[in-house]
């Protein structure tokens, strides 16, 4: 039975004391830490960011916070989500893979997508990825755990593929890994210096 994300999902791991994972400290301090990075190397602010696998945009509210007028959209594969914030957060309906063909008439200075590529076969993965790197004119921020990691959560459907996988993967569409899970896009490479390179 496929997994559902539905309201008791996003209560349970985003909300229970119990059961949540992150707190809205650790978020803050994420979204502070991506936004000093995207904006190193762009040499200015960041002024739209497309959030895949966005969930509920938690992370809208602190980009706002920080950037204000900083344009937001959000893409979710929970018809939940899209139903009940769309409208209200800027979330649209889409899945990791069809990042392949959706294109949008700008590309974006910061690419968020968090907690979302371990639960995803290499196929969807894939095809998502070659989006991402096109669409991402700064940085693209891959929030990925492998199975040398133990980050606590949700466990059901979760992949343990290695950080190399990942890496390779990553380096197919011409990501630049930065540091902190934070990938350069392609269109950057010359501002990112050998030893940045990890």
């Amino acid at each position: 039975m496929p997994k559902t994300y539905d309201q008791a999902y996003f209560d349970k791991w985003y909300r229970s004391a119990e059961h949540a994972v992150r707190s809205p400290a650790e978020l803050r301090r994420k979204v502070a830490m991506v936004l000093g990075q995207a904006e190193f190397y762009l040499g200015r602010p960041v002024r739209n960011v497309l959030d895949v696998g966005c969930g509920e945009a938690p992370w809208r509210a602190e980009l706002r916070r920080l950037r204000p007028g900083i344009e937001y959209r959000g893409l979710e594969a929970s018809e939940y989500v899209v139903a009940r914030y769309g409208r209200s957060r800027h979330i649209g309906y889409a899945r990791f893979g069809q990042l392949a063909e959706l294109r949008f008439d700008t590309r974006f200075d910061l690419i968020v997508c968090t907690d979302v590529l371990h639960y995803l076969k290499p196929a969807e993965i894939r095809a998502g990825l070659v989006g991402i790197g096109e669409m991402a004119e700064g940085l693209a921020f891959l929030e990925v755990y492998t199975r040398e990691d133990d980050p606590g959560g949700d466990r059901e459907g979760f992949y343990g593929r290695s950080a190399r996988w990942y890496r390779e993967a990553f380096d197919e569409v011409g990501l630049i890994p930065v540091g902190s899970q934070c990938y350069a896009s392609p269109r950057l490479a010359r501002h990112v210096a050998s030893l940045e390179r990890l």
